[in-house]
C-alpha cells in the first residue's frame, strides 16, 4: 500500500464516524492505524455507571471535572500489552527508561452530549479516567461531528515510586468527521504504528509512548507547517511585482522579499482572528469567490485578482478602518466605502488607503461592502497602508492604488494553485532535489489555528498565534545580510525554543516570589514543584498563599527587546495558569523593528494583555531606553558587548558602569 492510499484509509475511516456504532468504528480506525489486539474487555453496556462499578470504586473521581452528566456512551476498546505488540515489533520488552514503567496501554472510547468542548474539558476529564488505572489511558473522545485523541503523559513518583504522576495531556483535537484537515491525517499518519517503529525503532512501551509523545510534539508541526510555508515564499518571491519607488542601494528582489513577508505576516494574522468568527470563511473560499469577483482564475499567472480586491481591501480598507457603526460627524470621512472615481485634478481621496479600490473587479460592488461590514477595525498598525506622498513624489511600498502602473501584481495562482512540483535547488543550494509547493489559502486551510495557549498541563496540536512573531523573524532572517542567514541554511528548525523562553520566566518568578516568602532552601523546593506543573501540588500556607497572590498582582514584566512579546506571553501564561488575574500585571516593552513591535502589539491584543507601555524604539533600548524610571529586581539579558561595534565611544559616561566601563571594542 503506497503512503497516499495508507492515508485515504484513514480519512475514510474518520468519516465512517458520521453513523454507526462507536466502537465498532473506533476499533476499526485504531486497526487502520495498526493497532491491533484481540486483548478486548468491553463494558456490558456502554454507560457511566456500568464504567462506574467496573472501574471506580471507592477510588478517587472527581464526576464534576469529568463531566460524568454529558457521557452519552462509553467503552473500554482494548488494552495493547506487550504480546500484541511483540507480534509486529521484535525484541519488544518491558523496562525501566527515564524514571518511566509502561506495560501497557488502555484505549477508550467516549461521546459527550454537547457539540463543543474547550481543551480544559477534555484534559481534566482523561486526566480523571487515568486516575483510576496504573497504565496510560488513550481517550478517543467523539461530540458533535467532531473527534480528538487525547494522550497523557505520565512518570513515576519522584518520592515514592509506586505512584504515578499524571503530567501533559495532549490533544490532536476536533478533527472534523465530515472533512478532515489534512494536517490531522498527517498527524495521524505519523502516529500509525508501523511509521513510529520505521521512525523510531522502539524496543519497549516507554520508547513506544516516547515516540507517540515526539510526534505529538507541537515543534514538530511548525517544523512541518513553515517547510511548507518557506517554499512558498521562495516561489512567491520570484512571483510577485510590488513598486520600488524608492532611491536606494535595495534592488527590486528585496522590496519583493520584504513585501512577500508583509503579506504573509497579515495573512495569517487573519488566520487567528478567523478562529473567532471575527473574518468570514467566504473570503477564503474560492467556489465562492467565483461569484463574487468577475475575472477570478485561480490557476493564472497572469492575474492579480485576488489579492487586490480581496486581500488589499481586507488589509488597509477593513481591518485598518473604523466599521460604520464607530462612525459619528467628527469622523464621517472615514466611512467604509469605496475611492471616489473623480477626474485626476478632482480627486481628494486619491492617496487616501483607508478607501476601498477595484470596484470594477467585483460582480456588485455594493454586495462587496456588506461582505467586509462586519470586520472589526484593528487599531494596532500591522495594517498600515505603507504608501505616502513626499512632496510631489509618491512613494510606493504596498501598491494599493487604483492606478495600474503604480500596483501590486500576486499573481492569483500563489493562492489557490494545487500542488506541484517547483525547481529551487538554487535556492537551496541543492542538486536534483524535487520540491513541492501549493497555494497559499490551500496551505493555511489544511492546518488547524487555535488562539487558545497551551499550557504546561494541556496542549494541542494546532498552529498557535506565538507562530506569528516566528515566521516574521526568521523568514526575514533568511534574506537580511547582517544574519548572514541565507536559504541554503534553512533547516526548518526556526523557533526559538519555547522551553528556553520557560525557563527564563520560571527562573525569574521563582527568584521573585522566594523573595515575598522566605529566602530559604525549603520554600525554593515548593516553589520549584510548583513551577512543575505536576498535579501532586506542594501546599502553602494561608499566609503565603496571601503573599504569592499579592506578588503576582504587583508583578511588573520589562523585555527591553520584546521582538513579539514571546516573553510577555509566556509570563501571562504561568499567571494564569496559577488563577492569577492578567489585568492586574504591568507590562512594559521596546522594540527596535517597526513591523516586529507591531506584531507585538497585536500579539498582546489578540490575548486581551495590554501593551499601552510596549513602545517602538528605532534607537535600541541600549542607547534610549524608552522606560528609564523602571526598576526591576531580575534583569535577564544578553548584553551586547560581544558586538565589536556596539557603540561604547557614545555610551562613556554611562550611569550604568557602576563597575566600571566596557572597553569600546569587543568586551568578551
Amino acid at each position: 500500500m503506497t503512503t497516499e492510499e495508507f492515508k485515504t484509509n484513514i480519512q475514510e475511516a474518520i468519516q465512517v464516524f458520521a453513523k454507526g456504532n462507536l466502537t465498532k468504528n473506533s476499533l476499526d480506525l485504531f486497526s487502520k492505524l495498526g493497532y491491533v489486539t484481540e486483548r478486548r474487555a468491553p463494558l456490558d453496556k456502554p454507560t457511566f455507571e456500568e464504567f462506574q462499578d467496573t472501574y471506580i470504586s471507592d477510588q478517587r473521581f472527581d464526576e464534576a471535572k469529568a463531566r460524568v452528566k454529558e457521557w452519552k456512551y462509553v467503552d473500554l476498546l482494548f488494552q495493547l500489552s506487550r504480546e500484541e505488540v511483540s507480534q509486529q515489533a521484535s525484541l519488544f520488552d518491558t523496562k525501566q527508561v527515564d524514571k518511566t514503567i509502561i506495560e501497557t496501554y488502555l484505549f477508550f472510547a467516549l461521546e459527550l452530549t454537547c457539540e463543543e468542548y474547550n481543551r480544559t474539558d477534555l484534559s481534566n476529564i482523561t486526566r480523571e479516567i487515568n486516575r483510576l488505572f496504573p497504565m496510560p489511558v488513550m481517550v478517543l473522545f467523539k461530540y458533535g461531528n467532531k473527534l480528538t485523541f487525547s494522550v497523557i503523559n505520565r512518570r513515576l513518583h519522584k518520592r515514592d515510586e509506586s505512584k504515578d504522576v499524571l503530567e501533559k495531556v495532549t490533544l490532536i483535537k476536533d478533527i472534523s468527521i465530515e472533512s478532515p484537515l489534512r494536517a490531522h491525517i498527517e498527524i495521524l499518519f505519523d502516529l500509525s504504528f508501523q511509521e513510529l517503529l520505521n521512525k523510531h525503532q522502539f524496543t519497549n512501551f516507554v520508547e513506544l509512548h516516547n515516540a507517540w509523545q515526539k510526534t505529538l510534539d507541537t515543534k514538530e508541526l511548525n517544523k512541518r507547517f513553515y517547510s511548507e510555508l518557506f517554499n512558498w515564499y521562495l516561489w512567491a518571491v520570484q512571483s510577485v511585482r510590488f513598486p520600488n519607488d524608492v532611491n536606494d542601494d535595495k534592488d527590486d528582489n528585496v522590496y519583493n522579499a520584504e513585501s512577500v513577508i508583509r503579506l504573509l505576516t497579515r495573512l495569517i494574522f487573519v488566520w487567528f482572528i478567523k478562529e473567532k468568527n471575527l473574518v468570514p470563511e467566504t473570503l477564503f473560499n474560492v467556489k465562492k469567490l467565483k461569484t463574487i469577483l468577475k475575472d477570478l482564475k485561480p490557476e493564472s499567472e497572469k492575474t492579480s485578482v485576488y489579492y487586490r480586491a480581496i486581500l488589499q481591501n481586507l488589509f488597509f480598507a477593513t481591518l485598518n478602518t473604523p466599521m460604520d457603526k464607530d462612525i459619528t460627524d467628527e469622523n464621517k470621512d472615514e466611512k467604509r466605502r469605496f475611492i471616489n472615481t473623480l477626474p485626476k485634478t478632482g480627486n481628494d481621496q486619491y492617496l487616501d488607503q483607508t478607501k476601498y479600490r477595484y470596484h470594477e473587479y467585483f460582480v456588485n460592488p455594493d454586495k462587496a461592502l456588506e461582505l467586509f461590514a462586519t470586520i472589526p477595525y484593528l487599531n494596532g498598525g500591522l495594517f498600515e497602508c505603507l504608501d505616502f506622498k513626499e512632496g510631489n513624489k509618491e512613494i510606493r511600498f504596498d501598491g494599493f492604488s487604483s492606478t495600474e502602473k503604480r500596483q501590486a501584481f500576486v499573481p492569483d495562482k500563489l493562492f489557490f494553485a494545487n500542488e506541484f512540483v517547483l525547481d529551487l535547488n538554487a535556492e537551496y543550494g541543492t542538486k536534483g532535489k524535487k520540491y513541492k509547493v501549493e497555494g497559499l489559502i490551500n496551505i493555511l486551510d489544511s492546518y488547524k489555528f487555535t488562539i487558545a495557549e497551551n499550557t504546561p498541563l494541556e496542549e494541542e496540536i494546532a498552529l498557535d498565534p506565538e507562530l506569528l512573531g516566528k515566521v516574521f523573524e526568521n523568514l526575514l532572517a533568511s534574506y537580511n545580510p547582517e544574519t548572514q542567514t541565507t536559504a541554503r541554511k534553512q533547516t526548518g528548525s526556526f523557533y526559538t525554543p519555547r522551553e528556553i523562553v520557560n525557563y527564563m520566566v520560571d527562573e525569574s518568578l521563582i527568584a521573585y516570589f522566594k523573595q515575598k516568602l522566605d529566602d530559604s532552601e525549603e520554600v525554593e523546593t515548593r516553589l520549584r514543584d510548583l513551577f512543575a506543573h505536576t498535579t501532586d501540588l506542594p501546599e502553602f500556607s494561608k499566609k503565603e498563599n496571601t503573599a504569592l497572590i499579592k506578588a503576582i498582582s504587583e508583578t511588573k514584566i520589562l523585555d527591553p527587546a520584546c521582538g513579539s512579546g514571546g516573553m510577555f506571553v509566556q509570563s501571562v501564561k504561568f499567571i494564569e495558569a496559577h488563577h492569577g488575574n492578567k489585568k492586574e500585571i504591568s507590562i512594559y516593552g521596546q522594540e527596535y523593528t517597526n513591523t516586529t513591535y507591531k506584531l507585538a502589539k497585536m500579539n498582546l491584543a489578540i490575548r486581551g494583555i495590554d501593551s499601552s507601555n510596549v513602545k517602538w524604539n528605532n534607537e535600541g533600548s541600549f542607547l534610549n531606553d524608552a522606560h528609564k524610571d523602571i526598576k526591576a529586581d531580575y534583569i535577564i539579558a544578553n548584553p551586547p558587548f560581544n558586538d565589536s561595534d556596539w557603540s561604547g565611544e557614545l555610551l562613556q559616561k554611562d550611569a550604568r558602569w557602576v563597575y566600571g566601563v566596557p572597553p569600546s571594542s569587543n568586551a568578551n
